[in-house]
């Protein structure tokens, strides 16, 4: 998925680059198009929410027991689960800050829309930092 939305990410900040290369249908055409792959960013990150959450109770659940048994294996487990964790936080940092790009990329396509009323959003940009 990280690939797939770097790429999407690529693709799309190109084809905003020349706004004026765009046609009125392509625009529209463009951003219900950018909707539905927000929808499957949208569901991909809530299902690592959940996972993030769960892999993150498993631990602290095994650290407590670890801290009261004093067990070796449940050591071992904690230490696994502990790498685990760390490894779906930077997952899910990724696919949140990416899907808000597309979101900031998709209020300039809405923007470029004569029939979309949408503020500009370069002044968001600006303070957000270029990516």
């Amino acid at each position: 998925m990280k690939r797939y939305m770097t790429l999407y990410l690529q693709w799309l900040t190109q084809k905003l680059q020349k706004p004026e290369m765009l046609s009125e249908q392509e625009i529209s055409a463009l951003r219900k198009e950018v909707l539905i792959q927000i929808g499957f960013m949208q569901h991909e990150r809530a299902v690592h929410f959940q996972v993030v959450i769960l892999v993150g109770l498993a631990f602290f659940l095994t650290m407590g027991f670890q801290l009261y048994f004093k067990m070796t294996g449940l050591a071992l487990l904690c230490l696994i689960l502990l790498v685990l964790l760390a490894a779906y936080l930077w997952h899910y940092y990724f696919l949140e800050n990416t899907t808000q790009k597309i979101y900031i990329l998709y209020n300039r396509l809405a923007a470029l829309d004569d029939k979309a009323d949408y503020p500009n959003t370069d002044k968001i940009t600006d303070k957000l930092g270029q990516f």
